[in-house]
């Protein structure tokens, strides 16, 4: 979750913005073992498209959580918890986000194949349920998938 600083800065810089403006958030995350113990690096991100033409500001925060995930071929618990993370930072900020166009994107793939796929209806239905969004899923979930993954990698030194 952004700290409340941070959370006052995408206010302000939000408030600032015409209502053509749009915002996406996104969240990634991934897993790591630290003197024995498996935790989670979560990224969130807010992307403000400044009137849909003129570029945009990135905010983004990293959390840091144990993971209790059990099978790391079913990571759906840290998965979902993308979601829920995505979701409380879009309530944080849906007072202030008013009538602009706002996009939840969400890191999880519709391809059985993956195993993301496992909690897509959960997560969309979670994301439907709290926020009124039908999220962004892969492939077109590039808030979640390129940008807070590209901030992970980068946090984390890679």
């Amino acid at each position: 979750m952004f700290n409340e600083k941070k959370l006052a800065e995408v206010k302000d810089f939000i408030s600032n913005q015409s209502e053509q403006s749009k915002i996406y958030i996104g969240c990634d995350s991934e897993v790591r073992l630290y003197k024995g113990k498996r935790y989670a690096d979560f990224f969130l991100v807010v992307v403000i498209h400044i009137d849909q033409s003129h570029g945009c500001k990135i905010f983004g925060e990293k959390v840091t959580e144990l993971d209790f995930t059990v099978d790391k071929k079913r990571p759906t618990h840290r998965l979902m918890k993308e979601v829920y993370k995505a979701s409380e930072l879009y309530l944080q900020l849906a007072e202030i986000i008013g009538t602009r166009d706002v996009e939840i994107h969400l890191d999880i793939n519709r391809d059985k194949r993956y195993a993301s796929s496992l909690i897509l209806d959960q997560a969309i239905g979670y994301i439907k349920g709290t926020c009124n969004i039908i999220p962004m899923v892969k492939p077109d979930s590039w808030c979640s998938t390129h940008v807070a993954d590209k901030f992970l990698k980068t946090a984390n030194g890679r």
